[in-house]
């Protein structure tokens, strides 16, 4: 037997009415969509203003309408398409699980371009502010996968070691804390120390390449501790679909911040 700490066996639901249910999964997308949305209101208003708090406040819905359709139907195609094309009506079941980052953000991106152009706004200028308060949907979502005792680690002999209740009798990476701390906390406080910059603010796309690269690392890092799913399992040369679909991110973020030199 290998030496591991007693997982922290909390409730996933926090309170239940009935057949009503506030789960903590649930509550980490509200306050990271509140607590992103009151921060914007003070970045978009730093020299140079981007957007007005009426124009926040209305983007509010459309980014949640990002994040919930690109998140389930990312999930739907990345992860488990064969499941779904012949299960089609699960598709509309989110309050089963299944969401994707990756799809979540793509859908975000498309939100704000429509929003943008609708608006006659700036679209790198608005998208740089606004990527520097996603991590915290980030920390808090990561919280919860570890609340939820999902998406755990590989099976470790590190003294902080975990026996999940769904993984099995060895303990695991506590993965999920990893991951939170990456791409939520210090990505974060990385982001929030740049916006603060007059003059790296100025560059058009710097934020936005900044969080994208910085995101896509962090998951290609963090997903060599977490293990994959199981109807996955490992995929060419040894990678995760996670470290797949955040290989693009290190090139395009990293293609917005060298293009951000010039675009003041």
């Amino acid at each position: 037997m290998l030496f591991a700490i007693p997982f922290p066996a909390i409730d996933p639901t926090i309170i239940e009415f009935g057949p009503i249910a506030i789960r903590w999964y649930a509550l980490a997308y509200i306050v990271g969509i509140v607590l992103g949305w009151r921060l914007l209101l003070r970045l978009v208003a730093l020299p140079k203003p981007v957007a007005t708090k009426p124009q926040v406040d209305d983007f509010v819905t459309w980014a949640t309408l990002g994040i919930v359709l690109g998140g389930r139907l990312g999930y739907v195609l990345f992860y488990r398409p064969g499941y779904f094309l012949f299960n089609p009506l699960e598709i509309f079941a989110v309050w089963g699980g299944g969401m994707s980052f990756h799809g979540g953000a793509l859908g975000v991106i498309i939100a704000t371009w429509l929003y943008a152009r609708q608006q006659k706004m700036d679209l790198l200028g608005f998208g740089d502010r606004l990527a520097t308060v996603v991590p915290i949907g980030l920390f808090l979502g990561r919280l919860a996968n570890f609340i939820n005792g999902e998406l755990w680690g590989r099976v470790s002999d590190v003294p902080w070691a975990m026996v999940f209740p769904t993984g099995g009798p060895l303990p695991r990476h506590p993965s999920q804390l990893y991951q939170a701390a990456m791409e939520g906390l210090v990505l974060f406080v990385v982001l929030q120390w740049l916006v603060r910059q007059p003059a790296l603010r100025e560059r058009r796309g710097l934020l936005t390449g900044v969080f994208i690269a910085g995101y896509g690392l962090a998951r290609i890092v963090g997903e060599f501790f977490r293990q994959p799913d199981a109807h996955l399992g490992f995929l060419f040369a040894g990678a995760t679909m996670g470290q797949v679909l955040s290989l693009p991110m290190l090139v395009v973020g990293g293609w917005l911040v060298w293009r951000s030199r010039a675009a003041r």
